[in-house]
C-alpha cells in the first residue's frame, strides 16, 4: 500500500506525452487504480498523484497527462517546467504515432524541458494487439537508444509492464544526484528556513 498523503521522502513530476489516442490516460489510470478503462481524449492537461515505495523510499509522483491534439498545445512550456521524468508513449499498432515521437515530441522536449538531467522513457503501448503490430520491439529499442531513453513495451489493457514503467523511471531518477536533490522534501524545508542575509552585510571598519 502507498503511504498517506503528505508523508513521503521524495516528490517527482512526471510527464506523459505522445499523439492523441496512444493510451496515455489509460496507462495512467491503469497504474493509479489497478484497472483498465476506455477513456475519452484528454482536454488540455490532467494530473494524478500516486504514492509508491521505490528502493526503500516513499515517493510521491505527480503525473501530468496531456492532450495529444495540436489545438490544446498552449500550456506547453509551463507543463514541461521542472519535470524530472518524461514518458513518450506510442501505439505499436499505429506507425505514425511512433515516427511522430522523433519528428515532433523529442523536438518539443529539447525546446521546452528545463531540466538537462531529466530521465526519458520510450513506451510502446497496446502490445495486447500483437497481431495488429506495425512497430517492432527492435525498432522501439533503436529509437530509445537514439533519443537516450529507457525502453519498455506495455499494455494498459492487460496491465502488463504498467507498474514497471513508472517504477523503473522513478528508480532511474533517484540515481541522478541533481534530480534526487530536487525531489527531496528536506531541500524544500531548508529553503523556508533561510534568513535574509542582513547579518553578513555588516563590514568591519578598518583604519585607512
Amino acid at each position: 500500500m502507498g503511504t498517506t498523503s503528505g508523508q513521503y521522502d521524495l516528490s517527482f513530476k512526471i510527464l506523459l506525452i505522445g499523439d492523441s489516442g496512444v493510451g496515455k490516460s489509460s496507462l495512467l489510470v491503469s497504474f493509479i487504480s489497478d484497472s483498465f478503462e476506455e477513456i475519452a481524449p484528454t482536454i488540455g492537461v490532467d494530473f494524478k498523484i500516486k504514492h509508491l515505495t521505490v528502493g526503500a523510499k516513499s515517493v510521491k509522483l505527480t503525473i501530468w497527462d496531456t492532450a495529444g491534439q495540436e489545438r490544446f498545445r498552449t500550456l506547453t512550456s509551463s507543463y514541461y517546467r521542472g519535470a524530472q521524468g518524461i514518458i513518450l508513449v506510442y501505439d505499436v499498432t499505429r506507425r505514425e504515432t511512433f515516427t511522430n515521437l522523433s519528428d515532433i515530441w523529442a523536438k518539443e522536449i529539447d525546446l521546452y524541458s528545463t531540466n538537462p538531467d531529466c530521465i526519458k522513457m520510450l513506451v510502446g503501448n497496446k502490445v495486447d494487439k500483437d497481431t495488429e503490430r506495425f512497430v517492432s520491439r527492435e525498432e522501439g529499442i533503436a529509437l530509445a537508444q537514439e533519443l537516450k531513453c529507457l525502453f519498455l513495451e506495455c499494455s494498459a489493457r492487460t496491465r502488463e509492464n504498467v507498474q514497471q514503467c513508472f517504477e523503473e523511471l522513478t528508480l532511474k531518477i533517484m540515481e541522478i544526484p541533481s534530480l534526487l536533490e530536487e525531489g527531496s522534501t528536506v531541500v524544500k524545508r531548508n529553503i523556508l528556513k533561510q534568513k535574509p542575509e542582513a547579518q553578513g552585510a555588516q563590514t568591519n571598519g578598518c583604519c585607512s
